[in-house]
């Protein structure tokens, strides 16, 4: 089956507290499910992108409730497998009274684990026109750079984009490994999407045009550096525009909102967009995310985003 837009990640179940503060003291929890990946695939879905997921989660309950809810979603399913022997990953997430938070992973012996090279289907990423990578999956487990690598060449084989959100997950790695691993992917990569903070532990401390050069050496067209509050800044074509952050209503959950950047930037340069509209697009989605709580509970559908833009259209379809 033909997709846009297909990801590489480990999905989990995450338990998201029903009282803000330190985690310590949070009694009562929420089910839900996250993953940098997944979220990303769900936005995608959720703005009409035809998205697909390749994963391995645990043959469990979590695993297979985590399964109904990603085909729920509209994202093609194919390439996922339910594995005995592994328990479907879960997080805990602590988040405060001014909406930030930290998140406290338990993944050791994830299914996706028993992912390799020989499991990632060439026609799969033959027939999608985007692969996106992150700096999340990488982190999981050291053979998982070799298998983001190995798909990135079958993608660069069949002139598909690649895409890449560093994600940098400092509880999953330190930064020296994420910055070797992460630079093994860039040579193959068409798009970057990093956060600031991203680029200065991959690069060290510079100045914004000098994280462009950086990932323009690299090869990247599309180079995106995400700044929260302060909005965005890109480069394309030789151009760097700034985009303005959209203000949200109130910041309840900052988790997904980078995920929902990224999907909205795809999803305006699949339809042809320019530089400053897709900054723009993606920034508001930003801006959506954080005003909701939850890992993808947040991620607009289309017909969201024109009204919260108070534009009729987005594309003519």
């Amino acid at each position: 089956m033909q997709q846009d837009v297909i990801t590489i990640g480990d999905a989990m179940i995450t338990f998201d507290p029903m009282s803000k503060g330190p985690l310590r003291y949070a009694h009562f929890y929420e089910r839900k499910v996250g993953g940098a990946e997944l979220n990303f695939a769900i936005g995608c879905s959720r703005l009409g992108i035809k998205t697909g997921f390749i994963s391995r989660i645990g043959n469990d309950e979590f695993g297979r409730y985590v399964l109904n809810f990603i085909r729920g979603e509209g994202v093609d399913t194919s390439e996922i497998k339910l594995i005995d022997g592994y328990p479907t990953s879960i997080n805990f997430k602590e988040v405060l009274e001014d909406g930030s938070g930290r998140t406290f992973y338990y993944r050791d012996r994830s299914p996706t684990e028993v992912l390799s090279n020989e499991n990632i289907d060439e026609n799969y990423i033959r027939n999608a026109k985007i692969l996106h990578l992150t700096g999340v999956f990488a982190a999981i487990h050291p053979k998982n750079i070799g298998i983001l690598e190995h798909a990135a060449k079958l993608a660069k084989k069949h002139n598909v984009k690649v895409s890449i959100d560093p994600n940098i997950r400092m509880k999953l790695w330190s930064i020296d490994e994420a910055r070797e691993g992460l630079l093994k992917l860039l040579p193959y990569v068409d798009f970057v999407f990093s956060g600031e903070e991203e680029a200065e532990w991959l690069f060290g401390s510079q100045s914004l045009e000098q994280y462009i050069n950086n990932f323009k050496a690299y090869g990247a067209k599309h180079i995106v550096i995400k700044r929260g509050e302060k909005g965005s800044i890109g480069y394309l074509n030789g151009e760097i525009i700034e985009a303005k952050a959209k203000k949200p209503k109130k910041v309840v959950d900052t988790v997904g909102a980078g995920d929902g950047f990224n999907a909205g930037y795809i999803y305006s340069y699949l339809h042809g967009k320019g530089l400053k509209e897709s900054l723009e697009f993606a920034n508001t989605i930003g801006s959506m995310v954080v005003s909701v709580s939850g890992d993808n509970e947040g991620l607009p559908y289309l017909e969201d985003v024109l009204v919260h833009t108070g534009k009729r259209k987005f594309i003519e379809r």
